[in-house]
């Protein structure tokens, strides 16, 4: 997939409308409705102010939640669009509807330095369908189409591919910046390139493995998705986490890894319990002789200190999946450990969205790291080396 994609800086958007594609997808209080963490409002202010600066009307949208086609009031972008008023110091309205009368009618009322907030997408249900009538009622809102929704990218839906087949469409500086760093590391990596891969299973990965084998100079793998290989290489994982039928598939990665001279690591020791629990008592052993009525649930101290070793070497460092059950705290050490390791290395220090940017968040480290993305679902589709439908529809550079 070709990433150079033209941005807001090279089209001229003064006097324009211009339709924002944003991930507002905020969490919210059940009880009171309240955004709980407002991060990817902030997320999009920069593009937004670009906008206004540059004389444009702005007409934002996202989805929020999975109403799945129904007016759910407790899923309306209210909130937001009170919020996003206030962080940007002017009056966004909100339309009553997503592309119906009232829509119309503010923007085609909107005026240059103003900004206006659809409702939530995802209460039509031609939206996730991308329907090309509604995708076509969007677009004509507007004059130029602006993706910068990174987490909603890899999804071909009406607000994120197909409002592009009647509209310029280029990224905003959100989605510009992801393409950077992601298409930077996997295209120009600075060497050794080290990809750190966790999370629970082997399956969600296998793409992820295969593009890196030809890519990365060495693949560091924890959490539950590890047991499965070491269960292939005969060791005995006692109640760990296992995919039977994915044994055969983490054989020939390692063979492909040793044939292209890829250094592929596999934890030496595991942190054990005797159920999956935060108040489990921990207990180390060899990752290939766990107890038969214990489980893995995280990488142990001796396989934390290698990786940190191989990782403090490293000029870029792609993680992706935590390295055990860093929710327990008994269980997060081995993932604090990655983190920290990137946090003081001198390498480009990217983390692959989804968990491990919670867990990152969690323990601290994000702050220190070159770049976090925003899209974990986007950001593992595009390390996989597939075609995001929301950035393939963007006008190449």
């Amino acid at each position: 997939m070709n990433y150079h994609k033209k941005t807001v800086r090279d089209v001229d958007v003064s006097g324009k409308k211009v339709l924002l594609r944003c991930d507002f997808n905020v969490p919210l209080d059940k009880e009171t409705g309240a955004i709980t963490d407002e991060k990817r409002i902030v997320a999009s202010l920069p593009t937004i102010q670009y906008l206004l600066e540059h004389g444009a009307a702005v007409i934002a949208c996202s989805h929020l939640g999975r109403p799945k086609g129904q007016v759910k009031p407790e899923l309306s972008l209210k909130p937001v669009a009170e919020r996003l008023g206030q962080l940007l110091n002017v009056d966004a309205q909100l339309a009553a509807d997503v592309a119906g009368p009232d829509a119309a009618a503010k923007a085609a009322a909107l005026q240059s330095g103003q900004v206006l907030l659809l409702e939530n997408l995802r209460f039509q249900p031609e939206e996730e369908k991308n329907d090309p009538e509604f995708a076509k009622t969007l677009a004509s809102f507007a004059d130029l189409f602006v993706s910068d929704a990174f987490g909603t990218v890899h999804r071909a839906h009406a607000s994120t591919a197909g409002v592009a087949a009647y509209l310029p469409a280029v990224a905003g500086l959100l989605v510009e910046k992801e393409l950077s760093f992601l298409g930077g590391a996997l295209e120009e990596p600075k060497r050794p390139f080290v990809a750190i891969l966790g999370g629970s299973k082997v399956s969600d990965k296998i793409g992820v493995l295969e593009s890196l084998l030809t890519k990365a100079d060495a693949i560091l793998i924890g959490g539950g998705m590890s047991y499965t290989f070491t269960k292939a290489l005969g060791g005995k994982i006692g109640a760990s986490l296992l995919e039977e039928d994915r044994l055969d598939f983490a054989k020939s990665i390692m063979e492909q890894a040793e044939t292209q001279g890829v250094q592929l690591l596999l934890p030496t020791d595991s942190v054990c319990a005797h159920e999956f629990a935060a108040d489990a008592a921990p207990e180390t052993f060899p990752a290939s002789e766990i107890p038969e009525d214990m489980m893995g649930l995280d990488i142990g101290p001796e396989t934390a200190k290698r990786y940190a070793d191989v990782i403090q070497g490293a000029g870029t460092v792609i993680w992706n999946g935590p390295m055990g059950v860093f929710e327990f705290p008994a269980f997060a050490k081995g993932t604090a450990a990655v983190a920290e390791a990137m946090a003081a290395s001198n390498a480009v220090t990217i983390i692959g969205g989804g968990d491990s940017a919670a867990a990152a968040n969690q323990l601290g480290f994000a702050d220190r790291m070159t770049h976090i993305s925003t899209g974990g679902g986007a950001s593992l589709e595009f390390l996989e080396g597939k075609a995001l439908p929301g950035v393939a529809c963007l006008l190449d550079k």
